[in-house]
């Protein structure tokens, strides 16, 4: 019995002696990996710094470097864009950068992302996310679930649960007026080619109508080219000049309502061109200054 007492203890003492030695080898493997002030630069034709990441600190593995408090950088022509998040993985396989908490993108012309987590992919130079985002710039709000889209963020598409607010200005109000597009999802933004593509239970709210369709095309007015007033390539406005609403419209204005299969609004003359087996029904008196056509 006394025997049997010895050998159990003498087992629980050599399995404790292991775990413990275990424990300080990975300690100190860690300790000896870890490094402050990490930073790393890529460089291209004729030694022009293309990209850059540093961390505060740097746990270094085989294939992995993990940073904490990352700070990115992408330099290009007309754009240069910033990149910052609490942490991040930085695979020096394949040269993705993987960033965490607080993840906020801002570029040079004016645009901001935020997020919880982003792969940043040096080489294709596109960013991409799971979560929700929220980009703002000047005054569009844009927000949705999933995305992916060009380093300087010229180019982006959301997956779902799209949100666009808009506060454009009025000039024969003299003021800003709110609107409000929606979707399902996808969306596809195009600040080179002032053009927003909205699918899926598409909604647009303004104060003097509501209308809803499967696919509806967004057509901003360009800013002014000038470089003194805006720098870099996306000069897209919030200033909407026509909206092309596609598959099952449907136009409230008041209390009438008008049923078409496209329809095209220009924000001008506010003037509405329904086609495709067009249908209204008035229940009031209105000046609808809308044209009509098969």
């Amino acid at each position: 019995m006394l025997l049997k007492r010895i050998l159990l203890v003498s087992a629980f003492l050599f399995f404790a002696s292991t775990c413990l030695k275990a424990e300080i080898t990975k300690e100190v493997k860690e300790s000896d990996q870890q490094i402050g002030d990490f930073s790393l630069s890529g460089f291209g034709e004729k030694g022009k710094k293309v990209w850059d990441i540093s961390g505060k600190s740097a746990d270094i593995f085989n294939e992995v470097v993990k940073l904490k408090e990352v700070v990115g950088n992408h330099y290009a022509d007309k754009d240069s864009i910033n990149l910052t998040a609490d942490k991040g993985d930085f695979n020096k396989n394949s040269g993705v950068v993987h960033l965490e908490d607080n993840v906020v993108i801002t570029t040079s012309n004016g645009a901001k992302l935020t997020t919880d987590s982003l792969d940043w992919d040096r080489k294709q130079q596109i960013v991409s996310t799971l979560d929700s985002v929220n980009l703002k710039r000047s005054d569009m709000n844009l927000s949705g679930v999933g995305a992916k889209g060009q380093t300087g963020l010229k180019q982006v598409a959301l997956a779902k649960d799209v949100r666009l607010d808009i506060e454009p200005m009025d000039k024969l109000k003299g003021k800003k007026e709110k609107i409000l597009i929606t979707c399902d999802g996808p969306l596809e933004v195009d600040y080179e080619k002032n053009i927003a593509i909205f699918y899926n239970n598409v909604k647009v709210e303004k104060s003097d109508l509501t209308i809803h369709s499967d696919k509806m095309e967004v057509y901003f007015i360009p800013r002014s080219e000038d470089p003194k007033k805006e720098q870099g390539a996306a000069v897209m406005s919030s200033s909407i000049n026509k909206i092309v609403s596609i598959g099952n419209v449907r136009i409230l204005r008041g209390e009438n309502i008008s049923y078409s299969q496209e329809a095209v609004y220009t924000a001008k003359d506010k003037r509405i061109v329904l086609t495709g087996r067009p249908q209204i029904l008035i229940y009031q008196t209105e000046n609808m200054n809308a044209a009509f056509g098969n």
